[in-house]
Order: structure tokens, then sequence, then C-alpha cells
């Protein structure tokens, strides 16, 4: 993490140990143990690779105050698996009562150390310093995350042991707290599974898997992790949409404190007695979310078996998982869709060889009316399209000789950026869209594309929808919203409530919070995976800019995309193997994984179903 503070002066010697595949050896970088009581921020440790394991360094005997704040400092972002080591930086009560899964404080750089109170004499038993920084981020005791900002204070005190003259902390923040890039490396972001509460997936009758991301130490056998995780049951925001098919009560067996897969990629999991008299359906979707679960984190688990004391509950294994549960679209998109130079809703195959369009089948396809936007259905049955003016919202099958009808919605606003937004399927067969009259501005659902829109309920909203995407689970929905000169990415879940079958469900978007809090200005978005999505942007002051963000607010591992300027409208998929695609000033372009942007064709509004 020497991003942070790399090369600040008078930083002592440090010392950690680590443990390779190669054997045993001596970092620079974890514990450090200045030789003088100098007070200094504790700086963030260079990144290591991230197969080494850094354990801290324990207190020296006689060590200074200020030695003692930053080696328990430092000793937060080791390996320690029980934060053993930071412990021994900390009085007897103390340790007792810190708890440091409560939550972990990010900060910009490695947290600054200020003197608070020396005491009234030159000999004193008593000192006092205060934490400081500034906020980044927090991860909470469910291991969620959330963006933070502004400045972070908290105090430290220390006492003298009267008998072994030794300096320990007696009080302190719970929690832990550390730098961004010391958070990069000891933590990673990591998505378990639940089900849709509220319906199936489309007409499918296997429920609709919903990614939770939550961050777990990257070397602190993240595998346990996850499945602990997985078993303590979705996060807050996420609790009121979803369900889990583990029993109430359901915990790993006594006794079992960590799991790995044996060499033919097979993993045993064993439940205590609360899953003991489950259901073989409902197992297999226990074993289904533990799946999606767990290979989201690694590849080398194949296959999962449950157990409760010495009954085998059953197995699932990854070729079966689909028959289960439907995570994202059921089936790889077979098209990209766009709107070409005629005003058509043409197609392509989705595959880097193609580079040739044609119109859809049916009334969309033949030109007779002008269209500016297009969604198409996730199973690309049907198609909802945006007339050229931004009025009117027609719905029409892709099925050779069908007609169009007449508009199934009509915005009364007076000009084309007061009028109707791209639609967006959800994986119920409905049609989401915004309408931005001014005198009305509402967020609207057709269910199936027909019928009388079902007004949103958006009690949070604060500005006017310019966009809107639903994820494939069904209960998440992206927005860029505008309001003044600046336009921002939020993340709301969808809630319904329906009291009979016969009922028109009641539909909300609540809990808007930010993708992107570090963009002044959201251009265009798409979902690109089960909790991330890609967004185009621009920074404050700086110029457009294009990067991966995650529905939490945090920014994923790996690089972001390859840069392209004059973007305007952006798609992408969940599937692995698909480019971007992106409508520029130089038409319709895609980039294909490692590569550069590639011009295509001429055209605009290109979408991937969904």
């Amino acid at each position: 993490m020497g991003a942070d503070r790399e090369g600040s002066a008078g930083r002592g010697p440090m010392r950690a140990l680590a443990y390779a595949a190669c054997g045993v050896v001596l970092l620079a970088g974890c514990a450090s143990m200045p030789d003088s009581g100098d007070l200094r921020g504790v700086d963030s440790t260079a990144r290591q690779d991230t197969q080494v394991r850094v354990f801290a360094m324990p207190p020296q005997d006689n060590a200074q105050p200020a030695d003692i704040v930053s080696g328990f400092l430092e000793a937060l972002t080791s390996d320690d698996p029980n934060y053993s080591t930071a412990r021994q930086y900390l009085t007897k009560q103390a340790s007792q009562t810190w708890k440091p899964g409560l939550s972990s404080t990010v900060l910009a750089d490695g947290p600054g150390i200020d003197t608070n109170h020396l005491g009234g004499r030159e000999e004193t038993d008593d000192l006092s310093y205060t934490l400081t920084g500034t906020r980044v981020a927090r991860v909470d005791e469910q291991q969620a995350y959330s963006p933070a900002s502004g400045s972070y204070a908290a105090p430290v005190h220390l006492t003298r042991d009267k008998k072994t003259k030794q300096w320990r902390i007696d009080r302190l923040p719970q929690g832990v707290v550390m730098g961004k890039s010391d958070f990069q490396r000891n933590y990673m972001s990591v998505n378990k599974y639940y089900f849709a509460s509220n319906a199936t997936a489309g007409t499918a009758s296997q429920p609709a898997a919903v990614a939770d991301p939550v961050y777990v130490r990257r070397r602190v056998d993240p595998m346990t992790q996850m499945v602990n995780s997985l078993l303590n049951g979705p996060t807050n925001w996420l609790d009121r949409v979803v369900r889990t098919s583990f029993p109430t009560g359901t915990a790993l067996a006594k006794g079992v404190t960590t799991l790995t897969p044996d060499d033919q990629n097979n993993l045993t999991v064993p439940l205590n007695k609360s899953a003991a008299r489950v259901g073989a359906n409902q197992c297999s979707e226990m074993a289904a979310q533990l799946l999606f679960t767990l290979q989201n984190l690694t590849p080398a688990v194949d296959q999962v078996e449950l157990r409760s004391g010495n009954a085998r509950l059953c197995t699932l294994a990854e070729g079966r998982v689909d028959n289960v549960a439907a995570r994202g679209s059921a089936e790889q998109p077979t098209y990209l869709y766009f709107i070409d130079n005629k005003s058509r809703v043409v197609r392509m195959a989705t595959g880097l060889d193609s580079s040739k369009a044609a119109p859809v089948p049916g009334a969309l396809g033949e030109g007779a009316k002008a269209l500016r936007s297009v969604a198409v259905s996730r199973d690309e049955d049907s198609a909802a399209a945006v007339s050229g003016d931004g009025k009117n919202l027609y719905v029409g099958s892709l099925v050779s000789g069908s007609s169009l009808g007449d508009p199934v919605l009509t915005s009364k606003g007076k000009t084309e950026q007061d009028r109707l937004t791209a639609p967006s399927w959800d994986a119920y067969g409905d049609v989401w869209v915004a309408d931005r009259a001014p005198g009305d501005p509402r967020l609207l659902v057709l269910e199936q594309g027909k019928g009388e829109p079902i007004v949103v309920k958006t009690p949070e909203l604060d500005g006017r929808i310019q966009e809107v995407r639903v994820a494939a689970d069904g209960v998440r929905i992206a927005l860029v919203v505008a309001k003044g000169d600046k336009s921002s990415l939020l993340i709301g879940r969808i809630e319904r409530r329906q009291e009979t079958a016969e009922d028109r469900p009641a539909l909300s978007v609540a809990e808007l919070r930010s993708a992107t809090p570090e963009l002044e200005d959201v251009t265009t978005m798409s979902w690109a995976g089960d909790s991330r999505l890609v967004v185009v942007g621009r920074e404050q002051g700086g110029l457009q800019t294009m990067r991966y963000a995650q529905v939490d607010g945090s920014t994923p591992e790996g690089p972001a995309p390859a840069a392209l300027s004059g973007i305007k409208e952006i798609t992408a998929t969940e599937f692995d193997g698909l480019p971007l695609v992106a409508y520029s000033e130089d038409g319709i372009v895609r980039l294909p994984s490692g590569e550069q942007w590639q011009k295509v064709t001429d055209g605009e509004a290109p979408v991937y179903p969904g």
C-alpha cells in the first residue's frame, strides 16, 4: 500500500513474517517498531503479493507509547486471523472488550497520530492520542461496504503497568481502521447469493438468484468466511427483497472451523441440526446458494455436499445448478440490438466476427415509425422502442409479420428532453421507463409491456431520471438522476407488494444509494455483472472517464475499460466473453477483451437484451 504515503520521511525499519508457497520469507512492510518515540502517522504498507501472508510483530520490551500505537495500527493490517498479535498491544481488559469485527473504517491514507494529552509532569503513567484521517468508506458488522466522507478522529488512551512498566492501550475505538491501500491489500469483494422473495424469474419455475456483495479478509480462510456470511443471512439493504433457503439458525456444525475442497473439487459442508430436516428441493436450493457464492470466490469448487450429523442431505454439481435456480439472464444473448441510420431496430449476432446488421423481424424493423431507443426482452421475443421525438413508447413482437399498433404510453412533455427515457425489461417480462414531463415526472412499469402503467413510488428520489436499467435479478434498479448541472448513478431496491394474484402489484424503489460517489457527472451506464456496472462519467474538474463500479459504491478489482472519448451510450452483459458496446462519435463501437475499441457500423442506442 505504498500508494498511500510511499516514501514518507522518518519511517522506521519494519519487519514482518510471511509464508509463501516457496517457503518462509522476511518482508519489509507490516509491523513496525520505530526506534524512537517520535509521533507520526502510520503509513499504509506497500502492496504485497496477494499470495503472501503477512504477520505482525508483537510489542518490544520497553517500547515507547508512540511505538505501541503505531505497532498496534500496523498489526491491524496483518493476516493474523484473530488479531492475536494486535491484542498484545492492549491491556487484558481492553483485549476482552475490543471487537475488531464490528466495523472496518477506511481512510484515504494510513491513520495519523496526534498528541492529545501528555500529563502535567514529565513522568506520567497515562497518555492520550487521537487517530486522524479522511474517511473513504466503512465496512459494517455484516461485512457490507458503504462509501463515507468527512474527517475521522478517534481517541486512544494508554497506561503504563505499575508492575511491568510496559505501556499498553487501555481504551480504543471498536473495529479496525486502516488506509485505503491496506484495505485493498487485505480485503476483497465477493458476492454471496440469495433468492428474490417476491417472484420467480420470468415464467421459469426456478428462483432468481440475487448477488449480495460483502468484503472478506483476503488471506484469512475466505472460503469459510463466505460460508459463514451466507449462513448469517443477507445484508440489511437487501434483506427485504430476498430470502434464503437455509432454515433459521443454520450454522456450521460445532467444531468446524475451516472448509477445504478435496482433490476432486468437491466441498463437504457439515451443518448443525437446524438443517437436519430439510427436504430435497430445499436442500438443492441451499446447495445452489453455496455453489453460486463459492464459484464467485474460486473456481476450485465444482460440487457441494451438505451434511448434518451423520446424514448426507444432498449433493449438487455445477452442471446441475441451472436446473435449480436462475442466476442472471437465463440464456446468453443471441443478438446485439441498436437503431440504424434509417431509425429502425436492427440486430447483429453477438460474436466478435459479426459486423453485419439486419432489421429485426416484425414492425419495429420495417421503419414505418422513426425510433431513437430500444430495449429487448431477455428471451428476445419482444422489444420496446421509443419514437424519434421521445413522445411514444411502442411494444412489438419480434416475429415476422407482426404489427405494431398504437403506442402503449405517451408522454406529455413539450420537448424531446422532457419526454421518455430509453426503456428496460426486468426479469419478469415487464417494461420500465421514466416519463420526464416537468409537470408530472414518473417512473412507470408496464406489466408484460401492455395495459395501464403502474406508477412506481420513489420517495427518496431527488432529481430527474435520465436513464433506467433494471438488473437481471429483478430486485435492483440503476438510475442516472440529474439535479442541477450534475448527474449521479443511484442503485435502488425494488419492492413489490401484491395482496392476491388478481391484484396489481404496488411497486416502489427504496434506499437509493450512490454507486459512483467520486463522479461529478454520469453520462451513461449499464449492468455488467451480477453486482457490477460499467459507467461513463466525469470526475470533478476532469475529462470523461469509463470505469466499473460495484452496486455498494466500491471499485472492483482489475483494470478499467480502455478509454474512448465521446461516448453517449453504453451496453454490457453479465456473460463473460461478450464485449462492451457503445455509441460514440464514430457510431457503434465495441471493445473485445484485452484489445482497443473497434468501429463496427453506423447507428446509435446499442443494447443487449434486458
